[in-house]
C-alpha cells in the first residue's frame, strides 16, 4: 500500500479543478467517468490546446509532502493578505482552503518570471466531491505529477475501509487532510473510494470491463473495502472471461486475495474441478466412450480432430499435472482399454463377414468405423509415446490376419490403413518395439498391405505414398541383415509384378545391397560367395534372365536409419 500522511491542506497550497461529476442522493459524487476523468488529465497537462476563459493571469502551485518556507521577497499587499491568514484559528484556515483560490488582481508591475530550468515540474490537479458537506480531505498523489483532492466524509470512510478506519482512528484535528503518495492507480482509486458511498456496487460494476473490475478489486483489497471486494467476485463469476490471458490475470489476482468473509471459490471453480467427484481420469474415459460411440460421421470426425489437438497441446505444456507419470500412466491405460474393446469388435465383424458372405456389404461399414477408431486412438498414443504395446497387440491378431486374407479388398483396405501407420511410426523413431515385434510385424502384415496398397492409394482419403514406403524400409533395414535379405527379396518379386501398386522400396534395396556387397561389417562369408547366393536368388524370381546392372552412388541416394 502507499504511504500515507496527515497534513493540513493550506491557502495557496495546491489550486485544484473541480470535475463535472455525478452526484448521489447523499450530496457526494460517486463513479467519475473515467472519460472525464482523461479528458480532464490531458487537458491540464497540453494548457496550449485548452482555450483560456479570461486574460487573467492563473495561478498554479505545487502538491508539496512538506511545507517549504517561502524565501522570495513580497509586495506589501500580499503581506497584508499573509497577515491575515496567519490571524485566523486552525479551523478556520481549513475551512478557507476549501474555497476556489482567487487570482489576485492585475497590477502595472511585472513579476519576474522564472527560468524554465529553475521551474518545478507541472502537476495536473483535479478535485473531486462536495466540499461543503464533507468534512476530510484525502490528497492522492499519482505518478507524472497528478494530484487528486477527494471531499469525502470520515464516517463514510472509517465504516467501509479497514485502511482508512487505522489511519483516522488517532487523528484528532476536525479537519484532517489524509495523503497518499506514490498511488499506482489513481483513477481506479478515485473510483473505489466513491464506490464506498453505493448501496448496490454489484449494479455499478455491470457496465464495466473485466480488467476495470480487476482494477477495483485490487484497490478495493488494498484498502480493505470488503464489500466492494466481495462485489466484484460476485461479478466475475458471473461475467465471461475473453481469452486465455484475461483467464489467467483473473485467477492469478484473485488466487493471491485473503481475509475474512472473501470467497473466491466460486470464482476458480471455474478452472478448478472437482476432484473428488469427478477424477480425470474417469472424464477422459466417458468422453473417449462418446467419442468412439457417436454415429454422425461429420461430428464424430470433428471431436476426434478437437480431443486429439488438445492432447498434443497437453502433451506439449510439462507444467501440466496430467504429465505426471502416474496420470500419464492411468490415460495410457483408459487408451489401451479402448483398443481392445474396438478389436475385440472388429474381430466380431469379420468372422461374420468370413461365415454370412451375404452380410460382407452391410458389414463394410462397421468394419470401416472400428478401424478408424483404432486409428485414431493410436495417433493418441503415438502423441503420448506410449504405443509400443499397441504394436505388439497389433502382431497378436492373427486370426484377424488371416480372415483378412478371405475378404473382398473393398471391405478390408481399412485395416492396412493402421499397419502402415504403425510403419511409418517404426521409421520415424516414435514406436520402439523389440526385433522380435518388429519382424512379426513384417511378416504377419505386410503382404496385406501390399495386396491393399492400390486401393489405399486411391480409395482411402488422404494417403502419402513416400511417407508409407519410407516408414516400411526403414522398419525393414531395422531386422538383422539375413532377415532384411529374404525380406526384400520377396518384395522384389512383388514389385516386379504390381509396380506402381506396389510399395516402391528401392531406397531400402539400395541400402540393403551396399551392406551386403559394398561395405560388409561382418566377413561371415567372402564378397564372392555372398554375391553368388543373393544374385541366385534374385535370378530366381519370376522370369528374369539377367539383372539389370545397378549403378550406385551412395552420397546421393536416401539415407536411413
Amino acid at each position: 500500500m502507499a504511504e500515507i500522511r496527515v497534513s493540513r491542506l493550506e491557502q495557496g497550497q495546491t489550486k485544484f479543478k473541480t470535475v463535472p461529476i455525478a452526484v448521489t442522493p447523499e450530496g457526494f459524487w460517486c463513479c467519475p467517468s473515467p472519460t472525464v476523468f482523461h479528458k480532464t488529465i490531458k487537458t491540464q497537462q497540453n494548457p496550449i490546446l485548452s482555450k483560456p476563459k479570461s486574460s487573467l493571469p492563473t495561478q498554479t502551485t505545487l502538491v508539496e509532502k512538506k511545507q517549504t518556507p517561502v524565501t522570495t521577497e513580497k509586495k506589501p499587499s500580499s503581506n497584508s493578505t499573509s497577515s491575515r491568514t496567519d490571524s485566523l484559528t486552525p479551523e478556520q484556515r481549513t475551512h478557507s482552503s476549501d474555497e476556489p483560490v482567487v487570482n489576485p488582481p492585475l497590477t502595472n508591475e511585472k513579476q519576474p518570471r522564472s527560468k524554465p530550468e529553475n521551474a518545478p515540474p507541472r502537476k495536473v490537479s483535479i478535485e473531486f466531491g462536495e466540499a461543503k458537506t464533507s468534512d476530510l480531505k484525502v490528497i492522492l498523489l499519482g505518478k507524472q505529477g497528478l494530484a487528486v483532492k477527494l471531499s469525502v466524509h470520515r464516517s463514510v470512510l472509517v465504516e467501509n475501509s479497514d485502511f482508512f478506519a487505522r489511519k483516522i482512528s488517532g487523528q484528532q484535528p476536525i479537519f484532517p487532510c489524509l495523503e497518499i503518495d506514490n498511488c499506482e492507480d489513481v483513477e481506479i482509486y478515485v473510483e473505489t473510494i466513491g464506490l464506498m458511498y453505493c448501496k448496490e456496487l454489484k449494479q455499478r460494476l455491470i457496465k464495466q470491463s473485466v480488467s476495470r473490475v480487476l482494477r477495483i478489486l485490487k484497490a478495493g483489497e488494498q484498502l480493505g473495502f470488503t464489500r466492494c471486494v466481495q462485489s466484484c467476485l460476485e461479478y466475475l463469476e458471473a461475467v465471461p472471461w475473453v481469452g486465455e490471458d484475461e483467464e489467467d490475470k483473473v485467477v492469478s489476482l484473485v488466487s493471491h486475495l485473503e481475509g475474512e468473509g472473501i470467497k473466491v471459490k466460486p470464482v476458480l471453480k471455474r478452472v478448478s474441478p472437482d476432484i473428488s467427484s469427478n477424477p480425470p481420469n474417469d472424464t477422459f474415459s466417458h468422453i473417449l466412450e462418446l467419442v468412439l460411440k457417436s454415429k454422425d460421421e461429420k461430428a464424430r470426425r470433428e471431436m476426434k480432430s478437437i480431443v486429439l489437438k488438445l492432447l498434443r497441446e497437453n502433451n506439449n505444456n510439462n507444467n501440466l499435472p496430467s504429465t505426471s507419470s502416474t496420470s500419464s500412466d492411468s490415460c495410457s491405460e483408459t487408451i489401451y482399454s479402448s483398443c481392445r474393446i474396438s478389436l475385440d469388435s472388429l474381430l466380431s465383424f469379420f468372422r461374420q463377414a468370413d461365415q454370412e458372405v451375404e452380410k460382407i456389404k452391410l458389414l463394410e461399414k462397421p468394419i470401416a468405423l472400428e478401424a478408424d477408431n483404432l486409428l485414431w486412438l493410436l495417433d493418441i498414443l503415438l502423441d503420448r509415446q506410449a504405443a509400443d504395446e499397441f504394436a505388439v497387440i497389433w502382431v497378436s491378431q492373427q486370426e484377424l490376419a488371416s480372415i483378412h486374407k478371405k475378404l473382398p479388398v473393398v471391405s478390408r483396405r481399412h485395416i492396412s490403413v493402421i499397419t502402415a501407420r504403425l510403419f511409418v511410426g517404426i521409421g520415424r523413431g516414435e514406436i520402439l518395439p523389440n526385433k522380435e515385434t518388429r519382424y512379426l510385424l513384417i511378416k504377419i502384415w505386410l503382404e496385406a498391405l501390399i495386396e491393399d496398397y492400390r486401393w489405399l492409394q486411391h480409395g482411402c482419403g488422404p494417403f502419402d505414398r513416400k511417407v508409407v514406403e519410407e516408414g516400411i524400409g526403414r522398419t525393414i533395414l531395422t531386422l538383422p541383415l539375413e532377415d532384411q535379405r529374404s525380406v526384400l527379396i520377396s518384395w522384389l518379386g512383388s514389385f516386379l509384378r504390381a509396380g506402381d501398386d506396389c510399395p516402391n522400396l528401392r531406397g531400402a534395396f539400395e541400402v540393403w545391397w551396399r551392406r551386403t556387397f559394398v561395405r560388409p561389417f561382418v566377413l561371415a562369408l567372402t564378397p564372392l560367395s555372398c554375391e553368388k547366393t543373393c544374385t541366385t536368388d534374385i535370378l530366381k524370381l519370376g522370369k528374369l534372365q539377367k539383372l539389370p546392372k545397378l549403378r550406385l552412388n551412395y552420397k546421393n541416394s536416401p539415407t536411413y536409419s
